[in-house]
């Protein structure tokens, strides 16, 4: 079957060289901008790119107002700050997650503490949530989410769009709402994905998307935190623009800010990306219905977009049937020059937060032994 598989995938891509996980798709159009950048010489932090990449992604998401950074991991550490995440704060998340979730979190002060997901979606359970919430928290008298042990403050929720398959983010949402809780949602692999017709991200006090090298489009690195209006929009631009007071010659700086500002250069990439959007993300579905017909009549599962989604399949996935499988998989696959790579190390295994409150991680725990991810690049 591995060996089928190799052949498969080979075909896919027409090479018999190293085949990547997911590599990036660029045409002439992203050089004619970056050359064009170049010579205006506004290649850093101010230039028309940024501007209208902004735009581009406000338009295709449906955000109020989006605001470009330097990477992902930036927009949602400002995401967080902007919903209120002081030190000493809890931030409920997943465990299945990339690292820089829990990163953005206790660069902030605050402390993670972690739920299941769900098999279906691989990504926040929403009844994972609600359970940890009624054994673990209350409502105190200013109707403040607290924990009863230590009576930390329960300041948001992180649900993240695992391999870009949206959560069930309207139950999360209600959950949120009903126990006053901040929603901001880690959509850094799921632009382009779509929950009951609404974008990633917009569902949200927040949401934050990456254009790392390896996203659906790429602005080289790069992010955005997506606003649910104008105001708030207006608030974080000048919060990551180092929280400087427009004026023709004054530096003058009303609170404390970043410097997360997206150059103009990598924007312009982002333009010429946001122009072909469309025909990667049809490039990327049928990529994924060669995958679930190749393992369609095999033990390995296939991980479908959930119910009532339009997923953007960013890595594709599919389920071992036991942990030998899924080492002999990984093994004979890099021998043989086809990345493919686990899910991640749960967030409560690695030793920085191994000692972060959890609630039951059976299903995290079940997936993190039997997940593959499979190359997905676009195919030239």
């Amino acid at each position: 079957m591995v060996t089928e598989l190799i052949e498969f995938i080979r075909e896919q891509y027409s090479s018999s060289e190293f085949i990547p996980l997911h590599q990036p798709y660029f045409s002439q159009r992203e050089k004619d901008y970056v050359i064009k950048t170049i010579e205006s010489t506004f290649v850093s932090s101010v230039g028309q790119y940024v501007d209208l990449f902004e735009q581009n992604i406000e338009s295709y998401s449906g955000c109020a107002k989006a605001v470009a950074t330097v990477n992902g991991t930036s927009a949602l550490l400002c995401a967080l700050y902007a919903a209120g995440i002081e030190r000493n704060d809890v931030v409920i998340t997943q465990a299945l997650t990339f690292v820089a979730t829990c990163n953005a979190i206790v660069q902030l002060g605050a402390a993670p503490a972690f739920v299941d997901v769900s098999a279906n979606t691989l990504g926040l359970s929403p009844d994972a949530l609600q359970e940890f919430l009624i054994e673990n928290a209350y409502l105190d008298g200013e109707h403040k989410c607290r924990l009863k042990k230590t009576k930390q403050v329960v300041r948001a929720v992180v649900p993240m769009h695992t391999f870009g398959h949206p959560v069930e983010i309207d139950r999360i949402s209600q959950i949120c709402r009903s126990w006053n809780i901040a929603l901001v949602e880690d959509a850094a692999e799921s632009l382009g994905s779509f929950y009951k017709g609404k974008h990633t991200g917009t569902f949200g006090d927040y949401g934050a998307v990456s254009f790392n090298g390896n996203k659906i489009i790429t602005t080289g690195g790069g992010g955005a935190i997506l606003c649910q209006s104008k105001d708030t929009g207006k608030r974080i631009k000048h919060l990551t623009t180092t929280a400087k007071v427009q004026h023709q010659y004054e530096y003058y700086h009303d609170e404390i800010g970043f410097n997360f500002r997206l150059p103009n250069i990598n924007a312009a990439l982002g333009c010429a990306q946001m122009e072909k959007i469309e025909m990667i993300l049809l490039n990327k579905r049928e990529l994924a219905n060669e995958y679930r017909q190749f393992f369609s009549k095999s033990e390995y599962k296939f991980v479908n977009e959930p119910l009532n989604c339009r997923s953007n399949y960013w890595l594709n996935a599919i389920i071992c049937p036991d942990e030998s499988s899924k080492k002999y998989l990984l093994e004979t696959t890099n021998q043989h020059n086809v990345m493919t790579r686990p899910i991640w190390t749960l967030m409560n295994e690695l030793p920085m937060f191994s000692s972060c409150m959890c609630g039951r991680l059976s299903v995290s725990q079940w997936l993190a032994k039997h997940v593959v991810n499979l190359p997905s690049s676009v195919r030239m």
